[in-house]
C-alpha cells in the first residue's frame, strides 16, 4: 500500500515542486496544504500532486487541522507530514504529535535544534567546538560575561529565523543600550564574539541519522551583517572539494542531533586567527544547525554544483532509506550571487547575461520574504576554478 506524504506549502519556494515530483515518481500519495490558491500554484504542482488543501489564514492551526482531518479520512493514516521550510517547523512537528505521524521530529526533539541553548551543549557533547555563551537574564550577569570574553560579543534571539534581532555589542555603554531597548517577550542568548569566516554544511541523512549525501558552501559574508546593512550584496558557492575538517564536524553534528530522512544545513565559522579556548586559525566553531534545506534556492545551485537533483536524493531517503543517485558526474564550482535595487552597479543585468550566458543556470527575483537577507534578485553560475568563481563575485556585485 502506498504510503501517504503530506507536504505543507509546496508552493513555496516555487522550486519545492520537485521535492512532491520526486515522491511522486517513487509511489508516494502526495497531498499538499498551502496559502495559495488553486489556481495560483505551478502547473508542475499540479501535475504531480494528489490533492491539494488551500488555506486562506495558515497562522491559525485550527484551520491546518481541518485540512489535516480531512486527509486523513479520504487516504488513511498520514506517514510523513514535513515542509522543509524554517517557517513552518515548529507547527510541522505540533501536527506530528496531534496526529501521531511517525516519522519527523515532535516539538521536544526539534527544540533541540531551534533552541541556540539547547544546541551548544549538543555541538560540545559530539566534541565540536563552541563559543562560550550565556542566555541574557540580567544586566550584570551580561556584563560580567562581556567582561570575561572581551568585547565586541553578540547577541541574538534563542529562537531566530534569519539574523533579525542581531547585535553585534561592542562596549558597555552599546551592552546597556540594548538591554534598556530589547524585546521584553523574547528570550536572547549572548556569545564571544568568533572571528571567522562563515561557512556551511548541507546534505541529507537516512533513519539512522547517517549523511548519505552532503556538499559545503562558503560564504562572503554574515548573514547578519546583510540585514544590518542593506546596501551589501550576498555571494556565495558550492566547494568542489569539501574540507575533511568541515565534513567531519558536520558528520558528528547531523549524528549528535538525530536528524533522521531529512535534510540539514549546519553552520559553522573557519577561524580566521587562533582563539585561545576556541582553536586554531582554519579549526572550525559551531553556529547553529537547521533541520531543512538552506535558504532561498540554495537545493537548486547544490544540483548544479554536484550534477545530481537533490530533491531526487531527498525522496530516495525517504522511500528507500539510501542514496540512489549517480554520484560519479562530474562537479563543479556553483555559484550565487545577490543584487539589491536600491545599488547601482558597474554591470547591468544584460551585461552580465551576455558575459556569463554558458555559465548562468538559473536567475531572477527572490520573493519577498528572502530580500532583507539575500537581496532583491540572483544569479547562479558554474565555473571549473575558483578564479572564474571570484571573477564572477566581483563583476556582479562591482558598485558604481
Amino acid at each position: 500500500m502506498a504510503q501517504v506524504f503530506l507536504f505543507i506549502s509546496p508552493h513555496f519556494p516555487e522550486t519545492y515542486y520537485r521535492f512532491v515530483r520526486a515522491l511522486k515518481e517513487r509511489g508516494f500519495i502526495t497531498l499538499g496544504i498551502g496559502s495559495a490558491a488553486y489556481y495560483e500554484i505551478p502547473s508542475e504542482l499540479k501535475n504531480c500532486i494528489d490533492e491539494y488543501y488551500a488555506l486562506q489564514d495558515m497562522e491559525d492551526i485550527e484551520n491546518e487541522k481541518i485540512a489535516v482531518e480531512y486527509f486523513i479520512n479520504k487516504y488513511g493514516h498520514i506517514d510523513w507530514l514535513e515542509s522543509n521550510n524554517d517557517f513552518w517547523l515548529e507547527r510541522d512537528a505540533e501536527l506530528r504529535e496531534l496526529y501521531n505521524i511517525p516519522n519527523g521530529p515532535r516539538p521536544k526533539e526539534l527544540a533541540l535544534a531551534r533552541h541556540k541553548s539547547m544546541m551548544m551543549p549538543i555541538f560540545e557533547s559530539a566534541g565540536i567546538s563552541i563559543a562560550p555563551w550565556t542566555l541574557v537574564n540580567t544586566l550584570d550577569n551580561l556584563k560580567k560575561f562581556a567582561s570575561k570574553v572581551g568585547y565586541p560579543i553578540f547577541i541574538k534571539p534563542d529562537v531566530g529565523v534569519g539574523a533579525v534581532d542581531n547585535h553585534k555589542i561592542y562596549s558597555e555603554e552599546e551592552l546597556e543600550e540594548f538591554f534598556n531597548n530589547k524585546n521584553e517577550q523574547e528570550v536572547y542568548i549572548a556569545e564571544q564574539y568568533v572571528p571567522g569566516d562563515l561557512c556551511s554544511f548541507d546534505g541529507i541523512s537516512n533513519s539512522k541519522g547517517e549523511v548519505i549525501f552532503s556538499t559545503t558552501h562558503e560564504f562572503n559574508i554574515g548573514i547578519s551583517e546583510i540585514v544590518a546593512d542593506q546596501t551589501k550584496d550576498l555571494f556565495y558557492y558550492t566547494n568542489l572539494d569539501d574540507d575533511p575538517k568541515l565534513v567531519e564536524a558536520g558528520t558528528k553534528a547531523v549524528k549528535a542531533f538525530n536528524a533522521k530522512n531529512r535534510f540539514f544545513h549546519c553552520e559553522f565559522f573557519r577561524l580566521t586567527s587562533s582563539v585561545k579556548g576556541l582553536g586554531k586559525k582554519g579549526d572550525y566553531v559551531a553556529l547553529e544547525i537547521n533541520l531543512r534545506p538552506a535558504g532561498g534556492y540554495t537545493p537548486d545551485l547544490i544540483n548544479y554544483a554536484n550534477s545530481c537533483s537533490c530533491y531526487d536524493i531527498y525522496a530516495d531517503s525517504i522511500a528507500y532509506d539510501e542514496n540512489r543517485e549517480d554520484m560519479s558526474k562530474t562537479k563543479y564550482f556553483a555559484a550565487c550571487a545577490s543584487r539589491r535595487d536600491s545599488n547601482e552597479y558597474v554591470y547591468s543585468d544584460e551585461d552580465l547575461r551576455y558575459k556569463y550566458y554558458f555559465h548562468l543556470h538559473f536567475s531572477g527575483e527572490y520573493p519577498e520574504v528572502y530580500r532583507g537577507d539575500m537581496g532583491d534578485r540572483f544569479f547562479m553560475a558554474k565555473f571549473v576554478d575558483i578564479k572564474e568563481v571570484m571573477d564572477f563575485k566581483d563583476y556582479v556585485t562591482k558598485k558604481k
